[in-house]
């Protein structure tokens, strides 16, 4: 019984992000729209570079997958963010429900967001530029899958930064994920990059999930086994960040940032 209320807590998250996102015209228009004029964009440059069709590739995996990451990472953001803008933090968190409840509820529904984006990024690659980004199902499973994951990093961070800064913090819930584009090597390999941020881009899964979807195009790996490294530091992270997050609840509602988020 005790499990069933916490499915039951867990899927009230990722329905009330349903109800929240089929009400409101902006939402869907972050599914449908901004990531077909992204790939589109990079898309036409890329014909006009006249690259090689592994390059193409490289390129437009790189986009789509940032518009994965950006539709998924918002829905976990938005569910402290809806209650932030509508000034109900404190309704929502007296209610007998946990950080997990939140951030896996509304994590679900920016999986099924993201996967909708990935069909239609898919369909507009092999219609619009003849460029198959379906090597093999089962991999491609396992690569969409920790996408979604470093997308649940993103918004696990930007609660908890919201949780600590306040409404000074919510810019953040669409600019980390253009600091990932820069550091993970969405539209080129993480080698150009100094040594520094290199060995930063090293620590972020973002960047080995990456890379091992690129190796099916012919791309070589910084690792040997990427795709395993990038789960195990997926983990990690969230491990470390949930723990954040539990910490900057109990350090807002000592300090009665949650009070102020409801007036």
């Amino acid at each position: 019984m005790s499990l069933r209320n916490e499915i039951y807590k867990t899927l009230g998250f990722t329905y009330r992000n349903f109800i929240i996102t089929r009400r409101n015209f902006f939402t869907i228009f972050e599914t449908l729209f901004w990531p077909v004029i992204g790939l589109i964009s990079v898309g036409l440059m890329s014909v006009y570079l006249e690259l090689s069709k592994e390059q193409f590739a490289f390129i437009l995996i790189g986009a789509v997958t940032l518009s994965i990451l950006q539709v998924s990472q918002l829905d976990v953001a938005y569910v402290l963010l809806f209650d932030i803008w509508s000034k109900s933090v404190r309704y929502t968190f007296v209610t007998p429900i946990s950080a997990w409840n939140m951030i896996l509820g509304s994590w679900l529904f920016g999986v099924f967001r993201g996967f909708v984006a990935f069909l239609i990024l898919f369909v507009a690659s092999e219609v619009l530029f003849r460029v198959n980004i379906l090597i093999s199902l089962p991999w491609l499973l396992l690569f969409l899958f920790g996408v979604f994951l470093s997308a649940m990093i993103i918004g696990v961070i930007t609660c908890s930064l919201l949780l600590i800064f306040g409404y000074r913090a919510e810019i953040f819930a669409w600019t980390l994920s253009a600091i990932f584009m820069l550091v993970c090597g969405i539209y080129y390999p993480v080698s150009m990059l100094p040594e520094v941020i290199r060995a930063l881009s090293y620590a972020i899964p973002l960047t080995h999930f990456l890379e091992f979807y690129r190796g099916f195009y012919g791309f070589k790996t910084s690792f040997e086994n990427p795709l395993l490294i990038g789960y195990m530091l997926s983990f990690f992270a969230l491990a470390v960040l949930v723990a954040l997050y539990l910490w900057a609840f109990e350090r807002a509602r000592r300090r009665g940032t949650i009070t102020q988020f409801s007036e």
